[in-house]
């Protein structure tokens, strides 16, 4: 039973920012720590700031041969059954993080070369280097180094969809100011099987970015050729004449057999190659690793896909009026979780600002990759969160709307907001405004009625029914690159500033 149907969420994965996990056994995804580095907002950047002061303390006891202060670090790590990511058989109960691997994991890592030579210099990185670290461990040991701020995040959106916490042991949680481990009573959701860890959506893969295979063939392996072939006495050199040419070629076995493919092969050979490993990383981190699609996530929790046209009809079928204004306002959030995944992520319902003298209907981070908020942030607009306010009004919006949202916005936290309404009598004049408001340098107000979601919705899915028409595969986030993604949100942008 997934958690949206353990606690009454009456709602798909698609609706959710966390990962919709079975309550009872594991779904097959992993947190990679590269991935979170990648992220801009706040609660991405202190987990980085765990990950980094943590890493960094192991390698220094590495490195000063701190056999006690490396145990004292590893110790404390165990198997995280609670946020139910990984590949247990049945009931949740990963061994990846036992007593015994820990004594082994400490054990590799004061003798590789690779961590006390610098070669080594994130937690990802020991997945190429260091023997029995794979995806599982090195997930497994990012979420006992976050495990504080995912207890925050699990808190913020346990309020957020309505989930029940009870008082429960925190775990233990790392401390990045005093570099060690701490642990306390805190709230969390539980069920009959213990408590849950919730873990957001858009930093969990199907494995990591970063990948000892790949390394190895497709980049330490041609350095190797290259190395081979302008060596004039290789024996590893398959050399034919053909006519007056003479044909060069390095059997790949054989190359293999000579060098080795151990994880501590690989660590010596990158050793004396470093710039082949520094080229490596450094195309991964400009290439990145994009969310998992919604496609994707429906599969491994076994949640319905999902379906555009439904969250639609909820908002389009409820009807006006203050007494209704609380389920337009949900039902404009489920469509727009869906609809704006992954570029718009943790979302926060009536967040206060201005020490609690302004509210807003919903706030969401802007953690968009590619795609039309990540275009808009780096042209440049101050765009960290978005702003939505969602008017379920049987009249037409005017200038009180506007001003509200646009008192919101704030040249630290965004100058950009979405203003949802049911249907206008004068729209032009109200778009006019907003372009007024914008060329003012008081920010940019999208607004939308429901004709306008029905467009959007039709854009998305003639997007895939195209796909579907060419048979091409889906892959990636199942979305366009091209930045104009959202057409109808492009063209109210160009409005705006021509």
């Amino acid at each position: 039973m997934r958690i949206s149907e353990y606690f009454g969420l009456d709602r798909s994965q698609s609706e959710l920012d966390f990962v919709d996990v079975d309550t009872f056994k594991d779904v097959p995804v992993y947190i990679d720590p590269s991935c979170i580095r990648r992220l801009s907002d706040d609660w991405s950047h202190r987990c980085d700031k765990q990950l980094t002061t943590y890493f960094d303390s192991v390698l220094d006891a590495v490195r000063n041969d701190d056999d006690r202060r490396l145990m004292s670090l590893l110790s404390k790590l165990k198997e995280p059954n609670e946020t139910h990511l990984g590949i247990s058989k049945g009931k949740s109960a990963g061994r990846a993080l036992g007593a015994r691997s820990i004594r082994t994991l400490a054990r590799k890592l004061a003798e590789s070369k690779a961590a006390r030579t610098g070669l080594i210099e994130d937690l990802e990185d020991t997945a190429l280097f260091i023997d029995n670290v794979g995806k599982d461990v090195v997930s497994d040991i990012t979420t006992n180094i976050i495990r504080g701020t995912l207890i925050l995040y699990t808190q913020s959106v346990s309020r957020y969809y309505g989930i029940p916490m009870e008082e429960v042991w925190s775990g233990y949680v790392w401390d990045e100011k005093k570099f060690e481990w701490e642990d306390d009573y805190t709230e969390l959701p539980t069920t009959e099987d213990g408590k849950l860890l919730l873990v957001p959506k858009v930093i969990v893969r199907n494995g990591l970015h970063m990948r000892k295979d790949e390394f190895f063939n497709k980049h330490l392996m041609p350095s190797l050729e290259k190395e081979e072939l302008d060596n004039p006495s290789s024996k590893l050199v398959h050399r034919v004449k053909e006519g007056e040419k003479v044909i060069e070629s390095v059997d790949r076995d054989k190359l293999k057999e000579h060098y080795g493919t151990s994880k501590s092969a690989i660590s010596d050979l990158s050793a004396t190659r470093p710039a082949v490993l520094s080229n490596y990383k450094d195309k991964k981190k400009s290439t990145g690793s994009l969310p998992l699609s919604h496609s994707k996530l429906s599969a491994v929790t076994g949640s319905r896909p999902v379906n555009y046209r439904k969250l639609l009809r909820k908002v389009l079928e409820t009807p006006f009026g203050a007494d209704h204004a609380h389920a337009y306002h949900r039902h404009v959030e489920a469509l727009f979780s869906a609809m704006f995944y992954p570029e718009l992520s943790f979302p926060v319902k009536e967040n206060e600002i201005n020490e609690g003298r302004k509210r807003i209907d919903i706030r969401y981070t802007n953690t968009s990759r590619r795609g039309f908020f990540s275009w808009l942030r780096d042209d440049p607009v101050v765009c960290r969160y978005v702003y939505v306010e969602c008017k379920n009004y049987a009249r037409d919006i005017a200038n009180p709307e506007l001003d509200q949202i646009a008192s919101r916005f704030s040249s630290l936290r965004s100058e950009v907001g979405i203003l949802t309404c049911r249907s206008f009598e004068n729209k032009d004049l109200f778009l006019k405004r907003c372009r007024d408001t914008a060329l003012a340098g008081r920010g940019y107000i999208f607004v939308l009625d429901d004709g306008d979601l029905k467009e959007m919705v039709n854009d998305i899915e003639s997007y895939f029914s195209n796909i579907e028409k060419k048979g091409a595969p889906k892959s990636g986030l199942d979305a366009p690159k091209d930045p104009w993604w959202f057409p109808k949100l492009h063209e109210r942008f160009s409005d705006m500033v021509s």
